[in-house]
């Protein structure tokens, strides 16, 4: 694993019916959702860390805390950055922050975990075996 603090990240969309607080049943307004904004961060640092992994290795989030400041309406380009900021073993922490077209919308940090691809999806699978036993 050859992950970094100063690793950055980038991840982009436009808002759309789709990705709005109405299509993610978290408002009842047409505009960028903020699930929406959420998941834009993760990928942001996600895909920036997984090329520096070992194959078979991916990561997790487990914990993000941000705000959503600012509105942004559907037809406007949104944006995530990312930035490691620590890395502790497996634990990384990240700085995230989303834009829109005017300026910025979101801000937080975000943790994910280096994990084993077969490992992580093995003790997921197990949850399975114990509901049908």
């Amino acid at each position: 694993m050859s992950v970094i603090i100063g690793l950055k990240g980038r991840a982009e969309t436009v808002v759309s019916d789709a990705n709005t607080a109405q299509a993610a049943c978290s408002g009842a307004l047409p505009v960028f959702g903020t699930p929406f904004m959420c998941a834009l961060m993760e990928e942001a640092a996600w895909k920036s860390i997984a090329p520096h992994l070992e194959p078979g290795q991916s990561t997790v989030g487990t914990r993000l805390n941000v705000s959503h400041d600012s509105a942004t309406p559907v037809g406007m380009r949104v944006w995530a950055e990312s930035e490691i900021t620590q890395v502790d073993g497996k634990r990384l922490v990240l700085n995230v922050a989303a834009f829109d077209e005017r300026g910025p919308i979101g801000q937080g940090v975000h943790e994910r975990f280096v994990i084993t691809d077969q490992r992580f999806l093995a003790k997921a699978a197990q949850k399975l075996e114990a509901q049908e036993g």
